[in-house]
C-alpha cells in the first residue's frame, strides 16, 4: 500500500514556473523505488490526460507533447519523492494535477494510460494566469 500526497501547487501568471511534488508513504513490503510513477491532469469539463512518467530507476521518463521542452520529471528514492518541474506555464497548463504510482508500468504506452496505475493522490490545484 502506498499513499501519495501532492503538493506545490497555487497561481502562477502565465511564463511562470511551478515545481510540485509528490511525497509517497510506503510500507517494508511496497518500497517507493518499487514503483512507477507518473503526473497527470484534468481540467475543468476534461477527462483526465497523462502529463509525464519516470521509471523507477528515473532511466527512462516519457513526456506528454504538451509538456516536452517545458516540464521535467524527477524522482529522488530516498526522499520518496517525485517531483514536476513546471516553465513556462500557459493558461491552458490550468489544472488538478495528480500523482500516481504503479508497479506494472513496462513500456511507454503503459505510463500513458492512467488505468495501468495502482495508487494516486489527491491532486493539487495549478492555475495559471493569462
Amino acid at each position: 500500500q502506498v499513499q501519495l500526497v501532492e503538493s506545490g501547487g497555487g497561481l502562477v501568471q502565465a511564463g511562470g514556473s511551478l515545481r510540485l511534488s509528490c511525497a509517497a508513504s510506503q510500507t517494508p513490503f511496497s518500497p517507493f523505488s518499487r514503483y512507477g510513477m507518473g503526473w497527470f491532469r484534468q481540467a475543468p469539463g476534461k477527462e483526465r490526460e497523462f502529463v509525464a512518467g519516470i521509471s523507477w530507476s528515473s532511466g527512462s521518463t516519457y513526456y506528454a507533447d504538451s509538456a516536452k521542452g517545458r516540464f521535467t520529471i524527477s524522482r529522488d528514492n530516498a526522499k520518496n519523492t517525485m517531483y514536476l518541474q513546471m516553465n513556462s506555464l500557459k493558461p491552458e497548463d490550468t489544472a488538478v494535477y495528480y500523482c500516481a504510482a504503479g508497479s506494472s508500468l513496462y513500456s511507454g504506452t503503459d505510463y500513458y494510460t492512467d488505468r495501468m496505475y495502482d495508487y494516486w493522490g489527491q491532486g493539487t490545484q495549478v492555475t495559471v494566469s493569462s
